[in-house]
């Protein structure tokens, strides 16, 4: 179980919090969804979840542990917007190996199915994949890590509607086997998913009508 409460982000440059006092939970294998407008604290939220932005008070749990934002970074894997921008590697295998050195090919080829590209071959140019194929390989990348917590960024943002379509597909299985935690401006297509939603505004949260 996640467990956020009263978590404040307030930096030291901006006259009021960007986040105010969030507090939501999210059980093991249920997708969340996070609904708000650009500069809402979308993003910023999914970044202090991974670790990467360290809050101001407040406290964020996984069952019943209090967390850091280092053991953040070893519990969750974030897929930011437009992912194939953050790309390293030159090939599909380099990629998946970027900190993983020694991978072995089980773990490789489990996280290729898992998102639907274990028919790629792995020497592909990342760059050379379609959209859609481009965000499964984000998503491979941060499975292969083994995630508690799988945070998505606007995971269907500059997707053709084909494309969109196959992405709440794989979503809807990923949620079988992990915790997801997504944010969106455009949510219609993604709330037949979610088990629990919130809407975010000026930094505040409020539960969805409906929510578990």
């Amino acid at each position: 179980m996640l467990s956020i409460q009263n978590l404040i982000y307030h930096p030291p440059a901006t006259p009021e919090p960007i986040l105010k006092g969030i507090s939501l939970e999210l059980a093991p294998q249920e997708l969340g969804l996070v609904v708000g407008p650009s500069g809402s604290g979308k993003s910023t939220l999914l970044e202090i979840l991974a670790g990467f932005v360290e809050w101001h008070s407040g406290g964020i749990y996984w069952r019943s542990q209090d967390l850091t934002p280092d053991r953040l970074q070893q519990l969750c894997g974030l897929v930011f917007q437009f992912p194939e921008r953050h790309f390293c590697g030159n090939t599909v295998l380099e990629e998946l190996r970027l900190g993983h050195i020694d991978l072995e090919g089980d773990r490789l080829d489990a996280a290729l199915q898992a998102v639907g590209l274990e028919q790629i071959p792995l020497s592909t140019s990342p760059n050379s994949l379609s959209g859609g194929q481009q965000r499964r390989l984000a998503l491979a990348v941060q499975l292969i890590r083994q995630p508690a917590l799988l945070l998505l960024d606007e995971p269907t943002a500059g997707l053709d509607w084909s494309m969109r379509r196959q992405l709440i597909k794989l979503l809807e299985k990923l949620k079988k086997d992990w915790t997801l935690l997504v944010v969106s401006h455009e949510p219609e297509e993604l709330k037949s998913l979610a088990d629990r939603s919130w809407r975010i505004s000026h930094g505040s949260v409020t539960p969805l009508v409906g929510n578990s």
